[in-house]
């Protein structure tokens, strides 16, 4: 039979109590303690552990808290344990014939949070009023199907759980399996080497004629032959475009090269081509490389990142990102970190003939995309 949530519990009955009462050890549950989409308990904290004032409202173990923030709505949840909670949550108990754990399903069901997102009341933070979540209609079996609802909602749930962190546990292979991949690409382990591919000495001669390049890397007898391990720096620089003004052009600032939202214009700055490569150098995310789709003005967070001719661009690019953990690890400053130059400047990098460039670039980009894929279909 179809009955309503007021008929069937003491919704809106609250034992309230002053903070005052609430003895340290008890458990106090905050709506940030509860995960938004599964309403499980992420954290327990006694009263010693939070800096609360005012009042809480009082449960018991088995009564069913639900969030009257609209934003919240789908936290709810069966207590497991008694304590006290903001009255933001409001805590009840279903009767004699309605199982809490059968209700508390169908409070976070599409059905009811369909009903509960046309009500609410405020502007900031809007609410369901006790009135409308009273009046929310529910579907009301007997109380053995209402048992075996919950039963089989259950057992779903449990494999769903089972999948999802399976899923997660994928991710993180596929995250670890790309790392590996760049490894075994920068020390010659990805593709054959060819003995008659021109050895990487004379290409670093070219870029550099003054640079004292031994040959075949006495010091690094992993490295194949005709391969060479030189710093960062002989291979790129980072510097700032030159300076215009009076020109409108599009401000290529890290939100805009991410996609997150449209260039602004500016009428002066410093000048980027289109095609040409920026390295973040402040924030967070230190170390992040984007090529420019359009001319315009270097963001301010950004350098630019200009590579030697004589190196596949590409293949330097994922010597970069193989190395972005440690340099994001490794910033500088405190207001704002950024990217200790000293250090990427440091890097060193295995450079192999330029035909095996072009062949580990190759074979990275298949095998990560392959794994792209594999994550997208997830």
């Amino acid at each position: 039979m179809w009955t309503t949530l007021g008929e069937i519990s003491n919704y809106g009955e609250c034992n309230n109590v002053s903070v005052d009462s609430i003895t340290d050890d008890d458990w106090v549950l905050e709506l940030e303690d509860l995960e938004k989409d599964t309403a499980k308990i992420i954290q327990t904290l006694s009263r010693s552990k939070r800096s609360i004032k005012g009042v809480r409202h009082r449960f018991n173990k088995g009564d069913i808290l639900y969030s009257k923030l609209r934003t919240y709505l789908n936290k709810v949840l069966v207590a497991p344990q008694s304590g006290y909670c903001t009255t933001e949550i409001m805590p009840f108990n279903s009767y004699c014939n309605v199982s809490s754990y059968y209700l508390n399903h169908v409070l976070r069901s599409a059905y009811f949070l369909d009903y509960t997102q046309q009500c609410g009341y405020g502007v900031k933070m809007p609410r369901l009023s006790t009135t409308d979540a009273c009046n929310g209609m529910i579907p009301l079996p007997p109380l053995a199907e209402q048992k075996r609802i919950v039963k089989e909602i259950e057992h779903w749930f449990s494999l769903i759980d089972v999948i999802e962190s399976g899923k997660e546990d994928l991710q993180a292979t596929i995250k670890q399996a790309k790392s590996k991949i760049l490894d075994l690409a920068i020390h010659g382990k990805l593709v054959p080497q060819d003995p008659n591919d021109e050895p990487a000495s004379e290409l670093l001669k070219r870029i550099n004629s003054k640079a004292e390049i031994t040959c075949d890397n006495g010091h690094y007898t992993q490295l194949p032959i005709g391969w060479e391990v030189v710093p960062m720096q002989m291979l790129c620089s980072l510097t700032d475009g030159k300076k215009l003004d009076g020109k409108e052009m599009p401000n290529l600032d890290v939100k805009y090269l991410r996609g997150e939202r449209d260039f602004k214009t500016l009428t002066n700055g410093r000048y980027v081509a289109a095609n040409n490569l920026l390295i973040l150098v402040d924030g967070e995310n230190s170390g992040e490389v984007f090529r420019t789709p359009i001319e315009g003005y270097q963001g301010s967070t950004f350098k630019q990142l200009h590579i030697a001719e004589n190196i596949h661009t590409d293949y330097l690019l994922h010597v970069i990102n193989l190395h972005r953990k440690s340099l994001r690890e490794n910033k500088i400053g405190s207001a704002i970190p950024h990217l200790n130059k000293k250090q990427f400047k440091a890097i060193e990098v295995p450079v192999p003939p330029y035909n095996e460039q072009v062949k580990i670039v190759a074979a990275i980009n298949s095998a990560q995309d392959r794994l792209d894929t594999i994550m997208e279909n997830l």
